[in-house]
């Protein structure tokens, strides 16, 4: 299991585009979302953050992430960016 030892924090505010904040959690995953778009796609939005911090062995963690618009690509990044800033060693994505 990997820990997460800072906060750290990828993206921007501009259209097409996703804010997300890292930070330690204690128990589990915490994510709080944010979006233009929540009522239409919340749920896939919070199924691409889950899925990337699954592959990569992120258990205790919390998430902001304040979405503009952003495509499933975009937010993967933005985790990955996020998680690399915060000193995670990643794990190469399954091809």
């Amino acid at each position: 299991m990997v820990k997460i030892e800072k906060n750290a924090q990828a993206g921007t505010l501009e259209s097409s585009d996703i804010m997300i904040t890292i930070a330690p959690g204690m128990s589990g995953m915490e994510i709080e979302l944010e979006s233009i778009v929540l009522a239409q796609y919340g749920d896939a939005i919070r199924l691409v953050i889950v899925q990337t911090l699954q592959e990569q062995g992120i258990n205790d963690i919390r998430v902001r992430a304040v979405d503009k618009g952003a495509l499933d690509c975009t937010i993967r990044a933005r985790i990955l960016t996020a998680l690399g800033r915060a000193g995670v060693e990643l794990k190469e994505a399954a091809v």
